[in-house]
């Protein structure tokens, strides 16, 4: 690029245009749902480390999704809950390119994780003979580091594409965090490889887990209309329905944004999509799995039971 241009160092969230009360109404109900996503991943973590019964490979890669929520959403939510109250919505460059690296990684590896889980309950329901010779603690160990260490360098590559490009034109990031497509938009040169790589790493990282996903729960349900007795069908389909709940929100949304080709009237529906991803679901994660689930709520309830009068 020439000599005459001014290069960006830092960038402005732009975020939702809407009244100061409005504004402040939002900073109080987010902070809340923020605060409460935290205590409640928290208590699900602190239950699986706590309860000898819920030291099972399932409880192990949702201990894994509880501490994956709470960085995802302590990632993107704190600088949006700050926007809301301040006028002065800039970014570093760094922070902002740490913010996208974050995020991605985070949520890379959930997808992966949730893989993983689905695969945990096909082993489970459809080889259950096998199941602790299959799901040992060395595979399950390999299967989480792998997803950490697969998303992470997914979103390594993204944060290094996007350091060589140069920023000399307008500032204005068009969402509510630096997401990666918002901030391609402010490149002054062709973003092409970018591109390209967001589209083979959402191919990677969603539609082939989620495919692999939808080929497990054939299996499984084929699996569960076998059993003889209502009550094992019963607690089967319990098994599986929180997770299908949870791969269904997760993988809907980001399907959405990043699979759906572009187009300039959907701004504002992914800024609220994104929203839901980095504030509502790692909220709506432990409800789902603590309602739905009997072996929590009773470690739950054990737990309350040992607290000291």
């Amino acid at each position: 690029m020439g000599s005459n241009h001014s290069w960006v160092t830092e960038f402005i969230l732009v975020g939702f245009h809407l009244s100061a009360k409005m504004e402040m109404f939002l900073f109080w109900i987010f902070s809340l749902f923020y605060i409460f996503s935290l205590l409640a991943n928290g208590m699900i973590l602190g239950l699986i480390c706590l309860d000898l019964r819920l030291h099972s490979p399932m409880y192990f890669f949702l201990s894994h999704l509880a501490i994956i929520d709470m960085s995802y959403a302590s990632n993107n939510v704190p600088k949006m809950l700050a926007n809301l109250v301040n006028q002065n919505r800039t970014i570093s460059f760094v922070p902002c390119i740490l913010q996208t690296f974050l995020y991605l990684g985070f949520a890379a590896t959930e997808c992966l994780i949730l893989m993983v889980m689905s695969y945990d309950r096909f082993v489970a329901i459809c080889h259950p003979l096998q199941y602790t010779v299959i799901m040992s603690w060395r595979v399950c160990t390999v299967l989480a580091v792998t997803s950490w260490a697969c998303g992470f360098i997914l979103a390594l590559v993204h944060a290094v594409l996007l350091l060589r490009l140069p920023f000399c034109g307008p500032r204005e990031v068009n969402h509510l965090f630096c997401e990666i497509l918002s901030v391609l938009k402010l490149a002054c040169v062709s973003t092409w490889i970018n591109q390209v790589v967001v589209l083979a790493t959402s191919v990677f990282v969603l539609v082939g887990p989620l495919c692999l996903m939808l080929v497990s729960y054939i299996c499984i349900l084929w699996a569960i209309l076998r059993i003889q007795s209502k009550e094992g069908r019963r607690k089967a389909l319990s098994t599986c329905s929180s997770h299908l709940c949870v791969v269904g929100l997760f993988f809907g949304i980001a399907m959405v944004v990043y699979v759906v080709p572009d187009s300039n009237q959907r701004e504002k529906q992914e800024k609220i999509l994104s929203l839901f991803h980095s504030l509502f679901n790692p909220m709506l994660n432990p409800l789902i799995y603590s309602l739905r689930n009997a072996q929590v709520k009773a470690a739950l309830c054990r737990a309350l039971q040992k607290r000291p009068m």
